[in-house]
């Protein structure tokens, strides 16, 4: 009996990666390139306020530590 029940689990879980690959078969897709060229785009147009290319300010740098360290 625990054959039966095992192999229908199974055949349930193959049921539905198969439904869900039939999903994904027919979604429809953008080219990489398209999307790739507006990535490039939107970077070039926000790289003067984007804080990993322009750094931040020390006075208004929340994380900067207050003393230095010193070693005696």
């Amino acid at each position: 009996m625990s054959g039966k029940v095992c192999s229908s689990n199974s055949v349930v879980q193959a049921q539905r990666v198969v439904d869900q690959l039939r999903v994904e078969a027919t979604m429809e897709r953008i080219k990489i390139s398209l999307t790739a060229a507006e990535l490039v785009q939107y970077c070039q147009e926000h790289r003067r306020s984007d804080p990993l290319l322009t750094g931040i300010a020390a006075s208004s740098n929340p994380f900067k530590d207050k003393k230095t360290c010193v070693l005696l």
